[in-house]
């Protein structure tokens, strides 16, 4: 069976500003590996008027000209769902990103979904901190992941959903 990992970056709420998607990372995993090959992601238009909220992470303020002329969520929608239609959706802190699915394609069924935050909580409650960055530290999974994404770090959607699949991938092997 595939399963296919998930991140989305956002502009965060911004006043008089909803919380919007800007980056959505993908990646297929087949065979309990993460498939090298199967990375995909796409940048969402902002305009670029809208302003991020001062907390948003990741790399969108070098990005405001390239996120300006980006196709719109559904101009994407076609080629977003027929990577993820019919097959089990993996992200860390699962919630979120099945609300912004949520939010734009109500009426599309997604899943079922796997936490990766939740899977990683009761098989290792004693952690102070379970973001994805400190799991995949943790459990020293960091050249996995770079290999995987080479290039990328942290709050860039491809590169999250790259370490998703490889914690999800590790969490199920050591059943």
């Amino acid at each position: 069976m595939t399963f296919i990992s998930i991140d989305f970056e956002t502009t965060g709420v911004a006043p008089g500003w909803p919380n919007e998607p800007w980056q959505l990372g993908i990646v297929a995993i087949d065979d309990g590996r993460p498939l090298p090959g199967s990375q995909w992601e796409t940048f969402f238009r902002i305009p670029a008027e809208r302003p991020f909220s001062r907390h948003a992470p990741g790399r969108w303020a070098t990005l405001r000209d390239v996120l300006a002329r980006a196709p719109s969520f559904m101009e994407t929608w076609p080629e977003i769902s027929a990577r993820i239609a019919g097959r089990p959706v993996v992200a860390h802190n699962a919630a979120t990103e099945r609300s912004i699915l949520g939010k734009r394609a109500p009426l599309t069924p997604i899943g079922p979904w796997f936490d990766t935050l939740a899977m990683a909580r009761a098989r290792w409650p004693h952690l102070a901190s379970h973001t994805l960055g400190g799991l995949v530290e943790f459990l020293g999974l960091q050249d996995e992941v770079d290999a995987l994404c080479p290039g990328r770090t942290w709050h860039d959607a491809l590169y999250d959903a790259c370490a998703g699949a490889v914690l999800f991938c590790h969490i199920n092997s050591q059943r």
